[in-house]
């Protein structure tokens, strides 16, 4: 083995590990997020959270333009994913739930038991994507979904039923998009998404007490992200029965 082979070698571990420690970085975020629910500063919270997010959306991207796989076959990049996603995707929005004042003590407890075992079963399922790239069932995005339960603050069983709801469509057929890997009517869907971190970050500005305008664009952005999927596989399913 030549030394420009041994340098090749250790520039592209090196370079996918750099990868990695940027994936890595977002349990670092939510250590803090972690720090920030433990002093109940919940703005604070949720900015963690916003951060690891934005780590989430382009660590992928970055990962597949540089092949870290090729480059470093011993790692798992997806193992790591997965680890940073349920922290920062469940199980830290679950101890929201069960600490942020929606419900009585022993009803947060159950409720948040519920997110992260759903959860749970739902990051063990190899059918969690569909051929489009959509996911199958609700994707345990519960970091965006207990956001907005701060914000707007609904009742106790309203808060009980999107809880129980949602636990029980993370099992359905039911198709969810992926704001990037989606191709259909992407560009709409990605302007949407820009739309909804927009809103999303004047509601932190305003500590999660967002006037009325911010609160009305975030309910039509979230509704839009939320149906959309499942509006294109009903389209599918008539367009093929109408051939049929």
């Amino acid at each position: 083995m030549t030394d420009l082979t041994l340098v090749s070698r250790h520039q592209n571990a090196l370079i996918a590990l750099a990868v990695h420690a940027f994936t890595a970085s977002g349990i670092v975020l939510a250590m803090l997020a972690a720090f920030a629910a433990y002093n109940y500063d919940w703005t604070a919270f949720f900015g963690w959270l916003g951060l690891a997010l934005v780590v989430d959306g382009v660590d992928g991207p970055i990962a597949r333009r540089v092949s870290v796989e090729r480059r470093l076959p011993t790692f798992s990049g997806a193992a790591l994913d997965f680890v940073v996603d349920y922290v920062t995707y469940v199980f830290l929005p679950a101890m929201a739930v069960a600490t942020g004042g929606f419900t009585s003590t022993p009803i947060a407890l159950a409720l948040a038991g519920a997110i992260v075992f759903t959860s749970a079963m739902y990051y063990g399922d190899t059918r969690m994507k569909m051929k489009n790239n959509a996911f199958r069932g609700f994707p345990v995005v519960w970091n965006g979904v207990v956001f907005l339960l701060f914000v707007f603050r609904p009742p106790e069983l309203a808060t009980i039923a999107i809880t129980i709801a949602l636990s029980i469509l993370t099992f359905a057929p039911i198709a969810f998009v992926h704001p990037v890997r989606v191709e259909k009517w992407r560009p709409l869907t990605l302007l949407v998404s820009v739309l909804w971190f927009v809103f999303a970050g004047a509601a932190l500005a305003y500590d999660l007490m967002p006037s009325t305008p911010i609160k009305v664009g975030l309910a039509l952005t979230t509704a839009y992200l939320s149906l959309v999927a499942a509006v294109q596989q009903l389209l599918v399913r008539f367009a093929g029965e109408h051939l049929a």
